[in-house]
């Protein structure tokens, strides 16, 4: 059975409108749920960026129906060994429920530290430290630790019986490959059949075979397609460039300057815009086909509470029974 996700987007919300809605989807027939971990959002007109790890405990104490999984970029502002330890501390009170999904980080939430912008290949081998002593904690390991992010002597006394998995995000092919090799799944975001396919493709080929995939879906519904449109144009606009540009650029402002050149009708090749529950339904029904385990799903729009009722009634019976 498809596992249908509600992605909860601290960049758009309150933490306690978000705790809102994932009580909602919980209550629509949504069974997993996806958190943002940002420090800025990604315009000024989002104007929200709650902290993820706050809101997690309250989120998952407050919808025992849903598994979580978090977006996380540990090395910069984030030290590996906090990390390993407050997704340790949700998997021991939450057990079964929680997996952490990791990425080498963009400007726009890390460069706050005022350390150096790594290049992509740094941050590569970054991520893949801190992965390994993460990894390490949660075994028991005494960790030292002298690289790209350094670790003296740690050790996690608090430790859940089953560690969370790590699952890599990936938006290029080459990363997916990469990733197949060390992640215990992968995450990637929507695009089209053939886009998406190249990146599942990698993935297996690198070693992901058998592994889980998820997908975080960015769609805009809306009961008039051009209302949708012109919604997911207003809130989402300044996310579809290409990843070379969302990784390098370092404030809201830099992402709305870059957004002022987008016209509402390239958002189609980005966002999945339609007013038709059944458009959404096939558009899943594919990527269902290509072996996602996972959707999670972002209606990148701000009417969440329409979404939500519309997609539990409409979409999520006709996708749960496959």
């Amino acid at each position: 059975m498809t596992k249908i996700g509600y992605h909860s987007s601290h960049e758009q919300f309150k933490p306690s409108e978000l705790l809102q809605y994932v009580q909602m989807a919980q209550q629509a027939g949504f069974t997993h749920a996806l958190s943002s971990d940002h420090f800025h959002p990604w315009s000024e007109q989002q104007g929200q960026s709650g902290f993820a790890w706050s809101w997690l405990g309250a989120a998952m104490q407050a919808t025992p129906g849903l598994n979580y999984r978090v977006v996380c970029a540990p090395g910069q502002r984030y030290h590996p060994a906090i990390i390993a330890q407050a997704a340790a501390t949700l998997a021991e009170m939450f057990p079964q429920r929680f997996w952490i999904t990791v990425g080498s980080g963009q400007a726009l939430n890390e460069a706050i530290t005022g350390d150096k912008w790594l290049c992509k290949s740094d941050r590569n081998t970054r991520l893949k430290e801190c992965v390994d002593i993460m990894r390490a904690l949660w075994r028991g390991d005494t960790v030292t630790h002298q690289g790209l992010v350094c670790v003296e002597e740690a050790k996690l006394y608090s430790r859940p019986e089953t560690p969370p998995l790590i699952i890599g995000a990936a938006v290029t092919a080459q990363t997916a490959e990469w990733l197949g090799s060390w992640a215990d799944g992968l995450i990637t975001i929507s695009r089209p059949p053939e886009k998406l396919k190249q990146v599942v493709d990698a993935f297996r080929r690198g070693g992901g075979e058998g592994k889980p995939m998820l997908l975080k879906v960015q769609l805009s519904y809306d009961r008039n397609e051009d209302i949708a449109r012109q919604k997911a144009h207003q809130q989402w606009r300044n996310n579809i460039f290409k990843n070379i540009l969302m990784t390098e650029l370092r404030s809201p402002q830099q992402f709305d300057a870059a957004g002022e050149f987008v016209k509402p009708e390239e958002m189609n090749e980005h966002v999945r815009i339609s007013a038709d529950p059944q458009q959404h339904i096939e558009w899943l029904q594919q990527d269902v086909e290509l072996g996602f385990d996972e959707l999670l799903l972002h209606n990148v729009n701000r009417e969440q509470q329409q979404f939500i009722q519309v997609f539990g009634e409409k979409v999520l019976p006709v996708l749960q029974t496959n």
